[in-house]
């Protein structure tokens, strides 16, 4: 498996992947997740946002207002989103859908190159070690099979499938 490490020089590289991040191939917003969470994770996520600084906007039914804790958030209108910044030019879009599953998308358009990949290896391991839970990427619109994602015994992003 190929993969990326935060503590290292990238091992995932671009042209391994370059498939993967095709917007025509796998749609331009591909779909993120976080299976099997809980309130609890949610809270963790939001507090990593918090602790590595990153650009963020939390709005509820189109309002932009103060990030509250998960649970007030996963009680409120399913139309709630935190948008993230990992990096200047870099968005995930978060959607608290459920407490049972960590929802986000990632514009492919944004994430082309081996600069804006290492952006993305290291803010889905980042997720995926505060959480130590796998964060797995799926074409848009589907949950099967999972394309890219962190591997938690790997401790890197690697990926799943074959190439296309």
């Amino acid at each position: 498996m190929v993969g990326c490490h935060h503590d290292q020089v990238t091992a995932l590289l671009w042209d391994d992947v370059v498939d993967l991040f095709d917007p025509e191939r796998m749609g331009s917003l591909p779909d993120l997740c976080v299976p099997d969470a809980s309130v609890r994770d949610w809270q963790s996520l939001l507090e990593l946002v918090i602790e590595r600084g990153w650009t963020h906007r939390y709005t509820d039914d189109g309002v932009v207002v103060p990030l509250p804790p998960a649970h007030t958030v996963l009680a409120r209108s399913p139309f709630s989103e935190l948008r993230v910044w990992p990096s200047e030019g870099v968005l995930a879009i978060f959607r608290f859908y459920s407490p049972d599953e960590i929802d986000f998308d990632m514009d492919l358009r944004e994430l082309q190159g081996q600069g804006r990949l290492d952006i993305f290896c290291h803010f889905v391991t980042a997720i995926g070690r505060r959480l130590g839970k796998p964060v797995l990427m799926h074409r848009e619109g589907t949950r099967s099979p999972s394309v890219l994602g962190f591997d938690v015994r790997a401790d890197r992003v690697v990926r799943m499938i074959e190439p296309m």
